[in-house]
């Protein structure tokens, strides 16, 4: 019997309705079944400071918990003023600290970015990497991916309606599966 992975999906934007939660959710529907994705929700998420260190927020010590017992990490970004969204790179701090014990470390992740924009989210994509390069998130490289003109992307049910689209984003998933599989624990 094959391993299956618990994901921790991060969405950077805390709309209800966005683009990159409909792409979380339809990355979700077709993960190979090696693959368990599940939003992990940071609009919760008080902002980092260390002053609450001694008592840290309930929000924070059940986000920590969580993050920690993924196997796997998926961000799926919009792009905010060429870079991520600031509830997004909370996250990237809460869990980050106190110094030492950083739950990000070592867990393999994947970075989608998505916007109604031509470039597709290209400088929040690799803001974010940086980051998790800091981080010790080993971090996919190939296929990258920048889907722009999400707007048009989805169906009235949530569904990639773009054949090419839904290939690509298919191959990408099948690309995490693997990356997952040999960065998982190592």
């Amino acid at each position: 019997m094959s391993k299956t992975y618990d994901v921790a999906v991060l969405v950077g934007s805390l709309r209800r309705e966005s683009l990159n939660r409909k792409m979380a959710h339809a990355l979700a529907a077709i993960a190979p079944e090696a693959l368990r994705p599940s939003i992990v929700e940071i609009g919760p998420l008080p902002l980092y400071n260390l002053d609450l260190e001694a008592a840290p927020p309930p929000a924070w010590t059940e986000f920590r918990t969580r993050i920690k017992a993924a196997d796997a990490l998926l961000f799926v970004t919009p792009e905010f003023n060429r870079s991520v969204p600031g509830a997004l790179k909370n996250a990237l701090d809460v869990g980050s600290r106190p110094y030492g014990q950083s739950v990000w470390n070592g867990k393999p992740g994947a970075v989608i970015s998505v916007s109604p924009g031509a470039i597709g989210g290209f400088g929040a994509n690799h803001h974010l990497r940086q980051s998790l390069m800091t981080l010790n998130v080993p971090t996919m490289a190939q296929p990258e991916a920048y889907i722009g003109g999400a707007g048009d992307l989805f169906g009235a049910d949530g569904a990639i309606t773009k054949e090419a689209t839904l290939k690509f984003l298919q191959g990408f998933m099948q690309a995490f599966a693997a990356w997952v599989a040999r960065n998982a624990g190592a």
